[in-house]
Protein backbone atom coordinates (compact mmCIF):
# COMPACT_ATOMS: atom_id res chain seq x y z
CA UNK A 1 0.00 0.00 0.00
CA UNK A 2 2.63 2.60 0.73
CA UNK A 3 4.70 1.81 -2.22
CA UNK A 4 1.50 2.75 -3.97
CA UNK A 5 0.72 5.60 -2.57
CA UNK A 6 4.72 6.74 -3.12
CA UNK A 7 4.28 5.75 -6.73
CA UNK A 8 1.50 7.92 -7.02
CA UNK A 9 2.88 10.64 -5.17
CA UNK A 10 5.48 10.50 -7.60
CA UNK A 11 3.63 10.64 -10.73
CA UNK A 12 1.55 13.57 -9.42
CA UNK A 13 4.99 15.63 -8.42
CA UNK A 14 6.15 14.50 -12.14
CA UNK A 15 3.04 15.81 -13.76
CA UNK A 16 3.07 18.85 -11.34
CA UNK A 17 7.48 20.05 -12.92
CA UNK A 18 6.18 19.19 -16.40
CA UNK A 19 3.39 22.01 -16.01
CA UNK A 20 5.72 23.95 -14.46
CA UNK A 21 8.46 23.89 -17.17
CA UNK A 22 5.56 24.54 -19.42
CA UNK A 23 4.77 27.29 -17.63
CA UNK A 24 7.93 28.77 -17.69
CA UNK A 25 8.85 28.17 -21.27
CA UNK A 26 5.92 29.85 -22.04
CA UNK A 27 6.43 32.96 -20.13
CA UNK A 28 10.15 33.34 -20.85
CA UNK A 29 9.21 33.39 -24.74
CA UNK A 30 5.75 35.58 -24.45
CA UNK A 31 6.10 37.36 -20.81
CA UNK A 32 6.66 41.09 -21.43
CA UNK A 33 8.12 41.55 -18.05
CA UNK A 34 10.43 38.49 -17.72
CA UNK A 35 11.66 39.47 -21.56
CA UNK A 36 12.49 42.61 -20.46
CA UNK A 37 14.56 41.20 -17.57
CA UNK A 38 15.84 38.84 -19.17
CA UNK A 39 17.12 41.42 -21.29
CA UNK A 40 18.14 43.64 -18.91
CA UNK A 41 20.70 41.12 -17.23
CA UNK A 42 22.19 39.84 -20.40
CA UNK A 43 22.89 44.39 -20.76
CA UNK A 44 24.77 44.38 -17.02
CA UNK A 45 27.15 41.46 -17.88
CA UNK A 46 24.69 38.29 -16.94
CA UNK A 47 22.80 35.66 -18.54
CA UNK A 48 20.16 33.54 -17.12
CA UNK A 49 20.63 29.61 -18.45
CA UNK A 50 16.98 27.98 -18.44
CA UNK A 51 18.72 25.21 -16.89
CA UNK A 52 19.48 27.73 -14.14
CA UNK A 53 15.28 28.34 -14.05
CA UNK A 54 14.53 25.21 -12.11
CA UNK A 55 10.62 23.46 -11.69
CA UNK A 56 10.82 21.76 -8.17
CA UNK A 57 9.21 20.21 -5.24
CA UNK A 58 9.65 22.17 -2.35
CA UNK A 59 8.91 21.80 1.13
CA UNK A 60 8.62 24.91 1.96
CA UNK A 61 5.16 26.79 1.12
CA UNK A 62 6.45 29.26 -0.95
CA UNK A 63 6.17 29.98 -5.05
CA UNK A 64 9.97 30.27 -5.95
CA UNK A 65 13.34 31.55 -4.57
CA UNK A 66 16.85 33.15 -5.99
CA UNK A 67 20.10 32.34 -4.86
CA UNK A 68 23.12 33.67 -6.23
CA UNK A 69 24.78 30.25 -7.28
CA UNK A 70 21.83 28.23 -7.83
CA UNK A 71 19.69 30.26 -9.64
CA UNK A 72 16.17 30.43 -9.38
CA UNK A 73 14.01 27.43 -7.63
CA UNK A 74 10.50 27.43 -9.18
CA UNK A 75 7.73 25.44 -6.73
CA UNK A 76 5.74 23.22 -8.95
CA UNK A 77 3.54 22.02 -6.15
CA UNK A 78 2.54 25.45 -4.91
CA UNK A 79 2.43 27.49 -8.58
CA UNK A 80 -1.32 27.34 -9.50
CA UNK A 81 -1.03 28.98 -13.18
CA UNK A 82 1.02 30.67 -15.39
CA UNK A 83 0.27 33.77 -14.27
CA UNK A 84 1.40 32.94 -10.61
CA UNK A 85 4.46 31.54 -12.30
CA UNK A 86 5.06 34.73 -14.52
CA UNK A 87 4.91 36.73 -11.40
CA UNK A 88 7.19 34.96 -9.81
CA UNK A 89 9.60 34.76 -12.05
CA UNK A 90 9.74 38.54 -12.79
CA UNK A 91 10.20 38.58 -9.06
CA UNK A 92 13.47 36.34 -8.82
CA UNK A 93 14.42 38.40 -12.30
CA UNK A 94 15.11 41.57 -10.46
CA UNK A 95 16.95 39.62 -7.77
CA UNK A 96 19.31 37.92 -10.53
CA UNK A 97 19.55 41.77 -12.33
CA UNK A 98 20.24 43.12 -8.75
CA UNK A 99 23.20 40.23 -8.19
CA UNK A 100 24.72 40.96 -11.35
CA UNK A 101 24.55 44.95 -11.20
CA UNK A 102 24.97 45.74 -7.77
CA UNK A 103 26.75 42.82 -6.76
CA UNK A 104 24.60 42.12 -3.27
CA UNK A 105 25.62 41.12 -0.15
CA UNK A 106 23.15 38.56 -0.01
CA UNK A 107 23.93 38.03 4.00
CA UNK A 108 23.52 42.09 5.02
CA UNK A 109 20.13 42.47 5.68
CA UNK A 110 20.02 45.50 4.10
CA UNK A 111 21.30 44.39 0.91
CA UNK A 112 18.51 41.48 0.97
CA UNK A 113 15.47 43.85 1.95
CA UNK A 114 16.28 46.32 -0.63
CA UNK A 115 16.32 43.85 -3.35
CA UNK A 116 12.48 42.08 -2.11
CA UNK A 117 11.11 45.96 -1.88
CA UNK A 118 12.30 46.41 -5.73
CA UNK A 119 11.26 42.89 -6.45
CA UNK A 120 7.82 43.29 -4.84
CA UNK A 121 7.30 46.44 -6.18
CA UNK A 122 8.46 45.96 -10.26
CA UNK A 123 7.19 42.55 -10.29
CA UNK A 124 3.95 42.75 -10.55
CA UNK A 125 3.21 40.83 -7.91
CA UNK A 126 1.56 44.45 -6.18
CA UNK A 127 -0.43 45.90 -8.72
CA UNK A 128 -3.26 47.29 -7.99
CA UNK A 129 -6.12 45.24 -9.60
CA UNK A 130 -3.78 42.27 -8.46
CA UNK A 131 -4.02 43.25 -4.89
CA UNK A 132 -7.26 44.42 -4.99
CA UNK A 133 -8.55 40.65 -6.63
CA UNK A 134 -6.87 39.13 -3.78
CA UNK A 135 -8.23 40.86 -0.88
CA UNK A 136 -11.76 40.91 -2.16
CA UNK A 137 -11.68 44.53 -2.64
CA UNK A 138 -10.67 45.52 0.71
CA UNK A 139 -7.72 47.35 -0.27
CA UNK A 140 -7.33 51.36 -0.08
CA UNK A 141 -6.02 52.47 -3.66
CA UNK A 142 -3.79 54.75 -2.09
CA UNK A 143 -0.61 53.75 -0.63
CA UNK A 144 -1.60 50.21 -1.45
CA UNK A 145 0.98 49.06 -3.63
CA UNK A 146 3.51 50.55 -1.01
CA UNK A 147 1.85 48.68 1.69
CA UNK A 148 1.99 45.64 -0.38
CA UNK A 149 5.79 45.93 -1.35
CA UNK A 150 6.58 46.35 2.43
CA UNK A 151 4.37 43.46 3.67
CA UNK A 152 6.04 41.01 1.13
CA UNK A 153 9.61 42.27 1.26
CA UNK A 154 8.99 42.34 5.46
CA UNK A 155 7.77 38.60 4.83
CA UNK A 156 11.11 37.37 3.14
CA UNK A 157 13.72 39.26 5.61
CA UNK A 158 11.95 37.47 8.18
CA UNK A 159 13.50 34.63 6.18
CA UNK A 160 16.82 35.50 6.60
CA UNK A 161 18.94 33.93 8.91
CA UNK A 162 20.14 36.99 10.33
CA UNK A 163 16.87 38.28 10.91
CA UNK A 164 15.93 37.68 14.56
CA UNK A 165 12.02 39.33 14.77
CA UNK A 166 9.35 40.34 12.40
CA UNK A 167 10.54 43.91 14.26
CA UNK A 168 14.06 43.61 13.33
CA UNK A 169 12.72 42.61 9.45
CA UNK A 170 10.03 45.63 9.99
CA UNK A 171 12.97 48.32 11.21
CA UNK A 172 15.67 46.83 8.13
CA UNK A 173 12.47 46.86 5.61
CA UNK A 174 11.78 51.17 7.19
CA UNK A 175 15.41 52.12 6.66
CA UNK A 176 15.99 51.30 3.54
CA UNK A 177 12.58 51.83 2.12
CA UNK A 178 12.32 54.95 0.52
CA UNK A 179 15.74 54.81 -1.41
CA UNK A 180 15.18 51.07 -3.07
CA UNK A 181 11.23 51.46 -3.41
CA UNK A 182 12.21 54.87 -5.70
CA UNK A 183 14.97 52.96 -7.40
CA UNK A 184 13.30 51.47 -10.30
CA UNK A 185 15.92 50.52 -12.74
CA UNK A 186 16.23 48.91 -15.24
CA UNK A 187 12.76 50.30 -16.04
CA UNK A 188 12.54 53.95 -16.48
CA UNK A 189 9.40 54.22 -14.53
CA UNK A 190 6.42 51.50 -13.27
CA UNK A 191 2.80 51.65 -13.19
CA UNK A 192 1.34 51.03 -10.16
Amino acid sequence: MEAAADDANKIDETKKCQKCEQYRDWVMQYSPNVVFMLEQIQRAGGSVPKDKISCEICKDPKYGGFHPELGIQLCANYIPDKWVLNDTLSHELIHWYDNTRFKVDWLNLRHHACSEIRAASLSGECAIMTEFWKHAGFMRVARGHQRCVKRKAVLSVMGHPACKSKEQAEQVVDEVFRSCFNDTRPYETIYR
